[in-house]
């Protein structure tokens, strides 16, 4: 059923979850004779994992040049905590390579584990050693139906899934008819809205058959600008209200079918937070949120220059949580423990609040497959995606 008109969003951040009702007190046993102290100093029924614990648990890193399992990089991300680990080309050598670097350091965690890439099929195709060249998204919608992309997406995840990868950064549901080489350019499905959402929601449909969690991205859509925010920052000046008619319809189609987890970019929004990227902007979140998203939040690297020239790996992860982030992903794995230590000094100082790390860790440990009670103590789901079969 379709959605009511989205509303302009507030400049509160939108939390969205209570706190979990089971984190309360024990009712006392034994029999109504026990002494009334004792009834009076009940335990607690829940306790979360240690701070540093779920702070570690919303970063999603990247381990450069790691290719065997016990490589040191690998080995301290995995013992540090992390909720998932991001592969980018170096990674990649072969298919029992990558299958043996994926198993040992799953292994090495004990824990349930996000092993990501970024599989678009086309120019962004960090696995296209194990899974083979493809054509770009916007070849796909010229060349096939939605139905065949669908399978193409899903004879791509089992290939990533085979090898132990389960989440991809794909599909984009950015619009774009500019030049192929643009920044977003050919990586777009469609400029036309409907299209870029039939065929981009069956990418993401073909890759959840294959056990493959997708990841839609670039929210709010990152097709108006011609700026590379991998070097630095731009500014878009479009309305709530233009975005509503246009780059925002697959979005809204995505969260509607189920979307388990969306990526947001680094251009900023003179119709949100102005000046602050919408990675790091408490408008960006709101108004995802107010689409009726429930699922995970992703940043986009936070190594790339737009803000990371700005506030550095520490600053950013700890804004971006703020702002409403459930996974901070960072390339660069070597920055792990700063910005674990940087969140973890926020909320002891106050400038983060716990309930929102808390609410962040409860999310990406449900998305990887684990307790998020165990974690925070806050219940979470991840949306199941349901995208209905279009016709052959």
């Amino acid at each position: 059923m379709p959605r009511p008109r989205i509303p302009a969003p507030s400049g509160a951040l939108v939390l969205g979850l209570a706190l979990l009702t089971g984190c309360g007190t024990a009712s006392p046993a034994g029999p109504e004779r026990e002494a009334p102290a004792a009834r009076a100093s009940p335990s607690p029924s829940c306790t979360p994992a240690p701070l540093e614990r779920r702070a570690a648990a919303v970063l999603v890193v990247g381990i450069p040049q790691v290719t065997k399992a016990d490589e040191e990089l690998g080995r301290s991300v995995v013992d540090l905590g992390v909720g998932g680990l991001f592969l980018s080309e170096p990674n990649v050598v072969s298919t029992p390579q990558l299958t043996a670097l994926v198993s040992g350091l799953r292994a090495r965690a004990g824990r349930p584990l996000l092993v990501s890439t970024d599989e678009e099929s086309g120019r962004v195709a960090v696995t296209r050693e194990i899974v083979g060249a493809g054509p770009s998204p916007r070849r796909l919608a010229a060349q096939q139906s939605p139905a065949q992309v669908r399978v193409f997406a899903e004879q791509l995840g089992k290939r990533l899934a085979g090898v132990g990868i389960d989440l991809d950064l794909a599909p984009l549901l950015d619009l774009d008819a500019g030049p192929s080489r643009g920044i977003v350019g050919d990586r777009s499905f469609s400029a036309d809205p409907a299209r870029a959402a039939d065929y981009g929601l069956a990418f993401a449909a073909g890759l959840d058959a294959a056990g493959v969690t997708p990841t839609v991205k670039h929210f709010p859509g990152q097709g108006r600008s011609t700026t590379d925010t991998h070097l630095e920052g731009g500014v878009v000046a479009a309305s709530v209200e233009e975005l509503m008619r246009t780059d925002l319809l697959p979005f809204q189609r995505a969260i509607d079918a189920g979307a388990p987890v969306i990526m947001l970019n680094h251009l900023s929004y003179e119709a949100l937070d102005g000046d602050l990227p919408a990675t790091v902007s408490p408008r960006a979140y709101a108004l995802l949120r107010s689409m009726g998203f429930d699922g995970v939040a992703m940043t986009d690297s936070i190594g790339m220059g737009a803000v990371n020239l700005r506030w550095g790996f520490e600053g950013t992860a700890v804004m971006a949580v703020q702002a409403g982030a459930d996974a901070v992903l960072a390339t660069d794995g070597s920055q792990a423990l700063a910005m674990r230590d940087a969140l973890v000094a926020a909320v002891r100082s106050g400038r983060l609040p716990e309930a929102r790390l808390d609410e962040a860790a409860a999310r990406v440990t449900a998305l990887a497959g684990g307790d998020p009670v165990a974690m925070s103590c806050r219940p979470a789901k991840v949306p199941k995606l349901d995208v209905p079969l279009s016709p052959p």
